[in-house]
Order: C-alpha cells, then sequence, then structure tokens
C-alpha cells in the first residue's frame, strides 16, 4: 500500500529509508483557519520507494519520521523546501539536515528564476505532473487512490530531477555555489518570527517614530495573539487595520471605534482593550527602542545611467554563465553598488562578486565596457583604461 497510516509501519519505512544516500521528501498541508501549518501528508521517496504517510492517521507516532529527517547520513531532498521546513522545525523542533533543495539548484544551473516543479519534472524527469487536485482540502479523509498518487507524484520524480541537478553541479563545478544557499535554509532563525520584530513584515508607509513605535506594539501583540490562539495573523486582525490604528492612535474605545475594519464587539471586548493597551505601550516606547525604518539606497544623481549598464551586465553575465539572475543580485543591490563600492549586499561577496561583483565595479569606474560583437547580436565585455571625467566648467565671472 502506497499510503502507511499506522505508527509499526512507519518505523520500518523509516528504517528502511536510513541507509538510503537520500530521500524526497514534499508535504501536502492547509493554512486557512491556523497560525501553524496544519500537516496533512507527508510524501516520502528513497530510490526505489516511495510511500505516502497519514499524521492524521490516529495513533501516528511521528518521530521515527523525524528521526529519519535529522539523520546526517541522508540526504534529504526538497522542492521550495521553506515551507515544508517551518512544518517540520514547529512540529519536531528541528530543521532537516543535511538538505538538497532542487529550486535553488535549478537556478545555479540555469533554469530560471524560481523554477516550478512543473517545470523542472518536465525538462529533467520527461514527466508530466497533473495539478488538478491542487486546491485539494487534504485533511478530509479517506484519501482517494487518485489523490494518494497525485501526492507522490511530488516526490518520485524528484528523484530523476536531484540527480540529473548533481550531475550537472558536478559537471559545472558550481555545488560550492548551492553550499551556501542551504546553510540559511537549514538555519532556524531562517523560519523564526520574534513578535518584536513582526512590523518589519507589513511594509510600514510611514517613518514617523510615532507611527513606528505604536505598530511595533500592535504588531508584536498580534504575533503573540495569533500564535497562542493557533489562528492566521490576517484573520484576527488585518494589516492595513494594524496600520490604521498606528496611524491615528486612538486613546479610547470611542476613537478606536471610528478604524475603519474593527466592528463594535471587538472595540467593547477584551481585544479592544489589548490593542488599546499595545498603543500606549508604543506611544511610551523610548527614543532607542523605537523601530527605525528600513534605510532606502539614495542613488546619487547621475548614476541613473550606471545602474542601468549595470542591469545589462548582469543580465549577460547570468545568461552567459546559466544562473538565474534573481540569485545573483536584485535591483536594490545594483542602486547600492552604484552608490557604494562597498555596499553590504551578496553581489559583493563569494561566488556573486567572482560572477557578477568584480566587473560590476570594473564597469562603473571605467576599466571595462560593453560592446558588440562582430555578428551585432551578442555583447562582450571590452577592457578599456579609465579616462579622467572632464573637468567642471569655471563659473562665469559677472562683469562689474
Amino acid at each position: 500500500m502506497p499510503m502507511i497510516a499506522d505508527s509499526r509501519a512507519l518505523a520500518e519505512l523509516c528504517d528502511r529509508l536510513s541507509t538510503a544516500p537520500y530521500i524526497t521528501v514534499d508535504t501536502e498541508f492547509m493554512r486557512e483557519k491556523t497560525y501553524y501549518p496544519q500537516l496533512c501528508l507527508v510524501q516520502v521517496a528513497g530510490p526505489d520507494e516511495a510511500k505516502a504517510i497519514d499524521p492524521l492517521a490516529p495513533g501516528m507516532d511521528l518521530a521515527p519520521l523525524f528521526e529519519l529527517l535529522a539523520n546526517p547520513k541522508v540526504l534529504k531532498v526538497f522542492h521550495a523546501a521553506r515551507q515544508d521546513i517551518e512544518i517540520f522545525l514547529h512540529l519536531s523542533g528541528a530543521v532537516p539536515a543535511p538538505l538538497f533543495d532542487t529550486q535553488v539548484a535549478a537556478m545555479v544551473c540555469g533554469f530560471g528564476d524560481a523554477v516550478s516543479y512543473e517545470t523542472l519534472a518536465s525538462q529533467l524527469a520527461k514527466a508530466r505532473i497533473d495539478k488538478s487536485m491542487r486546491f485539494t482540502d487534504w485533511a478530509l479523509r479517506p484519501l482517494t487512490e487518485k489523490q494518494i498518487q497525485y501526492a507522490l507524484a511530488d516526490v518520485t520524480h524528484l528523484r530523476v530531477a536531484y540527480e540529473k541537478l548533481v550531475r550537472k553541479l558536478e559537471k559545472n563545478g558550481r555545488a560550492a555555489w548551492l553550499d551556501a544557499e542551504m546553510a540559511e535554509l537549514t538555519t532556524p532563525a531562517t523560519y523564526q518570527v520574534e513578535p518584536e520584530n513582526a512590523w518589519r513584515r507589513l511594509k510600514p508607509r510611514s517613518s514617523s517614530p510615532k507611527f513606528l513605535a505604536v505598530l511595533k506594539e500592535l504588531a508584536a501583540w498580534r504575533e503573540r495573539e495569533a500564535r497562542e490562539r493557533d489562528i492566521p495573523r490576517q484573520r484576527m486582525l488585518r494589516d492595513e487595520t494594524l496600520m490604521e490604528i498606528a496611524a491615528h492612535h486612538p486613546a479610547d474605545t470611542t476613537e478606536l471605534g471610528r478604524t475603519r475594519g474593527i466592528g463594535k464587539g471587538l472595540v467593547e471586548g477584551r481585544m479592544g482593550v489589548a490593542i488599546l493597551e499595545a498603543v500606549k505601550r508604543g506611544l511610551a516606547l523610548p527614543e532607542d527602542q523605537i523601530p527605525k525604518p528600513p534605510e532606502r539606497v539614495e542613488v546619487p544623481r547621475g548614476l541613473g545611467p550606471v545602474v542601468e549598464l549595470l542591469k545589462v551586465l548582469l543580465k549577460m553575465k547570468c545568461d552567459e554563465h546559466g544562473v538565474a539572475s534573481k540569485l545573483v543580485a536584485n535591483v536594490a543591490d545594483i542602486e547600492a553598488i552604484a552608490a557604494d563600492d562597498d555596499a553590504d549586499v551578496p553581489a559583493l561577496h563569494g561566488w556573486r562578486r567572482e560572477l557578477f561583483g568584480e566587473d560590476a565595479l570594473k564597469l562603473k569606474h571605467g576599466r571595462l565596457g560593453l560592446g558588440f560583437c562582430t555578428d551585432g547580436r551578442r555583447l562582450r565585455l571590452v577592457p578599456i583604461e579609465p579616462v579622467e571625467p572632464p573637468a567642471e566648467p569655471a563659473a562665469a565671472i559677472e562683469a562689474d
């Protein structure tokens, strides 16, 4: 049977897979009504077998699965792993490791930005993924045979994709590039939201210290409350409402009741009291605890053309080396490089600097140029001697 619904069968599966060089893993979950994802199905495949695990089965003990995911001798292969890892971290307290994310590996190998599993399965495993059940309610039981087979396809074709990506990485010598990305994915802090930092997710529209102080306290209160009650943040209080309250910082229930998106029952109940208390805490924050808005890099006047040239260079380099541009640098990184040679951006560190950063600085300072090849269709880099900028014209002397 492809479906495991009892602890003994799960333990036996995990024991067999503990000697495998790698396993492919995927999950199906629901999150519409909860703060934490509700794990509904786990799909696991070794080189020779694939099973779906029912975590909702009565008496199911997932400890053998968590032990397998923590086994340092077995590589865990995911596609777009972040949400799956968040689930396992919450349930077991540990991030699966060692880890291989085929989406990141595909970006390193030139398959484009954030390539989908369907695309990867099609190009590498020559398989067509049926996504007709992507909106299935995976919490309902029993699951049909068709649903189970649909879910298993997310790990069976992943085996072929993984093996071909590994060969590509060995051939192009980029395994170390992937290691740097996996280090971030296997760090628990990547998935943990501290209530005090929850305001950063809201992209505040104001830089007013009073607004940010109140927003910080409101967002922290909502995060703790949503986590404790296990309900989605937005279902408890929408982002727009939170920022509206921060903007007007009401002092009493009458003022709070004027806020769009808040009902009378909420205002006069326990949550209304908690919101007003959070507002008071925000207004009373010492200056050194008031959050600072993210610093925006201001591109100095006249550097617009430099930014555009660096964008062209990025595309040229990524096309030439077969790597997704999103993995190397974004627009903010490029603007930072245009403004500052020592900008603290990934593109000026490690393999990204070797691929793009060094030449970006040379292009910026006139030691490299961009030109067309003789076919008139491809760009090339042209070493050039730097030219001193023309002297500023002398100011005209007014006649007496």
